[in-house]
């Protein structure tokens, strides 16, 4: 069973289950995004307290999600790379970096209209928002060592590292209301804390939301590995030209 995980992670095979799966998988993402929001949007109540404002969560809730995880998942893919020297898992580590980058902008964004009537302002250095703006530049910093370093894999190496010391700043993003209990950002909007928990209504279309983004990240991460593997293909072909 090990065996058959690492040789569908195999260049070759990558590339061929992927071809039929990115469709499926775009499709399934399109589908929950479309119905999530939409029902979100247009057919949840006003909260008595943020009114429509509150609303905005259908995007600021999952983009942070997914840009805490995909750090987690380039941290794991790194992790890989360093141990097993696995280059697809370098590759896909590479491709999320970008998607991550997307997601946490989106959510830097929303927050920011959402905190503007809510706080009175459309940033405060909160220790979950400051974290996640550190999150922000370790992703700035990360894509751009992959383009500074000529050499593929030093590149994977030096990127690893930096991906395992960002890692630090991905769970404080996440549990920085929990390590503080001072700050204007409210608690998890879900929770096993029925209190803290958003309610039914609008936490239905939320779920739905979250595994949109989510099968949306999974879907251009897949995407942009094939990519990579292509553009490594042919930067290797250009170089036996060279050397011909």
């Amino acid at each position: 069973m090990r065996m058959s995980l690492w040789e569908y992670a195999n260049p070759k095979r990558f590339m061929g289950w992927t071809a039929p799966v990115l469709p499926v998988v775009f499709g399934l993402a399109g589908v929950c995004l479309v119905v999530g929001l939409v029902w979100g949007f247009f057919f949840t109540p006003d909260d008595y307290r943020q009114g429509s404002t509150v609303k905005i969560i259908y995007l600021h809730v999952p983009a942070a999600l997914m840009a805490i995880n995909a750090w987690i998942m380039m941290l794991v893919a790194s992790l890989i790379w360093i141990v097993r020297r696995h280059h697809v898992s370098a590759l896909a580590a590479k491709a999320a970096a970008s998607v991550g980058l997307t997601m946490t902008l989106i959510a830097l964004f929303t927050g920011a209209i959402w905190g503007q009537p809510m706080w009175g302002t459309y940033w405060a250095w909160d220790p979950r928002l400051t974290s996640f703006l550190i999150l922000f530049l370790f992703y700035l910093g990360y894509i751009a060592l992959w383009e500074a370093i000529e050499d593929p894999d030093t590149a994977a190496d030096l990127t690893s590292v930096l991906c395992m010391v960002g890692s630090i700043f991905a769970i404080l993003s996440r549990y920085a209301v929990l390590f503080w209990n001072q700050g204007l950002h409210q608690g998890a909007s879900l929770s096993l804390d029925p209190e803290e928990n958003v309610a039914d209504v609008f936490w239905l279309p939320l779920v739905v939301c979250i595994a949109g983004f989510a099968l949306l990240f999974i879907a251009l991460v897949l995407l942009r590995t094939r990519t990579e593997i292509r553009a490594r293909r042919i930067r290797a072909l250009e170089a036996r030209v060279r050397r011909a």
